[in-house]
């Protein structure tokens, strides 16, 4: 009785061990579920992987010959499930190599409840990504707007001198910069907005 009683006891620390081996493993699995977006993030952010633009101060002012502008080209989506109109205030700027630049978007929530709505962005092409500098930006930043209601938002950027010696893509004439607005939740963007709950009546 008494040997039996005891491979009980550790039949059951065996069950526990086991069952706090698992839930550590969710735990951490969760863990890193949660912290792969931030981090991916931050990594483009650094490196300009991906044709994630990188952010820093404004360059210092530089004497020499001015280097030949870049056109700078800005396309504005909006996701299908969020009622904003969102433009900017200039179809392209020449960006000189070293010099900031500010640029408008205007976004108007034409919907007919105040939504949320947070904008992404990227640059093409993907290798140019890592010139283009932003000093100030409203991306990633949650707004709200109520409805009818319009804001405007400054782009301050410039492009790294750097890139006209770049062997692959130091000659090209043109980059675009292209932001979407998607519904915000939890101060981060969705697919899809929130749907209301359907209620049945029986």
């Amino acid at each position: 009785m008494v040997q039996g009683s005891e491979r009980q006891i550790q039949a059951a620390r065996g069950v526990r061990r086991t069952v706090a081996a698992c839930a550590g493993v969710v735990l951490a699995m969760g863990g890193l579920a949660l912290a792969s977006a931030p981090l991916y993030d931050m990594f483009c952010k650094a490196t300009g992987f991906n044709g994630t633009p990188l952010v820093g101060a404004a360059p210092a002012a530089t004497d020499g010959e001015a280097l030949a502008p870049v056109t700078v080209r800005f396309d504005t989506n909006v996701s299908k499930n969020l009622s904003w109109r969102f433009r900017p205030e200039q179809a392209s700027v020449e960006a000189v190599p070293g010099r900031t630049a500010t640029v408008f978007f205007k976004v108007t929530n034409t919907g007919k409840e105040p939504s949320k709505g947070i904008a992404v962005f990227n640059v093409q092409p993907d290798l140019m990504g890592s010139y283009f500098v932003k000093v100030q930006c409203f991306c990633f930043d949650e707004h709200t707007l109520q409805p009818g209601e319009s804001a405007e938002f400054p782009l301050v950027f410039y492009v790294d001198p750097a890139l006209r010696k770049d062997p692959d893509i130091g000659t090209l004439p043109e980059m675009t910069l292209s932001y979407t607005y998607f519904p915000s939740k939890n101060g981060a963007p969705v697919a899809e907005a929130a749907k209301p709950s359907k209620t049945t009546n029986f």
